[in-house]
């Protein structure tokens, strides 16, 4: 019997029930969110369970959903089981006055410098972290770069030549 989106979906449902939200499958991808204060349970049982076996983790990312007012802020989780080739992607969501979601590093190794770049970007405090600090922009900072926090540039700006943009 191979490992189906089905299956997972029961699994996590059985351990962790309405904890576990289905957020669909878009693309064949089974997507779910968790409350951030689950996450290390939920990342713990999907890499020990002997038929799930999510022991890859193929990426990390913040987003920024500026009009999501308590949920600004999420974290998604792109796991990989390699033996029967399923993927999971979690989400998990925070405020963007309190941005705490706990460290991952201790269930995956490789979290330690996605969660850096995270941090760095969208300004999630990842609780527990061995070195939580930034890894590609300066230490003095004091912004985040890829929140949705800035105006987009005003088009009718004269004051520009769009030919130095590759626009003309």
């Amino acid at each position: 019997m191979s490992l189906t989106n089905d299956i997972v979906l029961q699994k996590l449902q059985a351990a962790f029930g309405d904890v576990i939200v289905n957020g669909g499958e878009p693309y064949g991808l089974l997507t779910v969110e968790v409350p951030k204060a689950e996450i290390i349970r939920v990342l713990l049982f999907l890499f020990d369970d002997d038929t799930l076996k999510f022991r890859f983790m193929t990426d990390l990312c913040g987003v920024h959903y500026p009009d999501e007012v308590g949920r600004e802020l999420a974290v998604v989780y792109h796991l990989h089981n390699l033996e029967d080739n399923v993927r999971l992607r979690i989400k998990v969501f925070a405020s963007i006055n309190e941005p705490d979601v706990p460290s991952a590093t201790a269930v995956f190794p490789t979290a330690n410098w996605m969660e850096r770049e995270t941090y760095d970007f969208y300004g999630i405090n990842f609780v527990g972290h061995p070195n939580l600090k930034r890894i590609l922009n300066v230490d003095e900072m004091d912004y985040f770069p890829l929140r949705k926090e800035y105006p987009l540039e005003d088009q009718t700006r004269t004051d520009k030549d769009d030919e130095m943009f590759g626009r003309g």
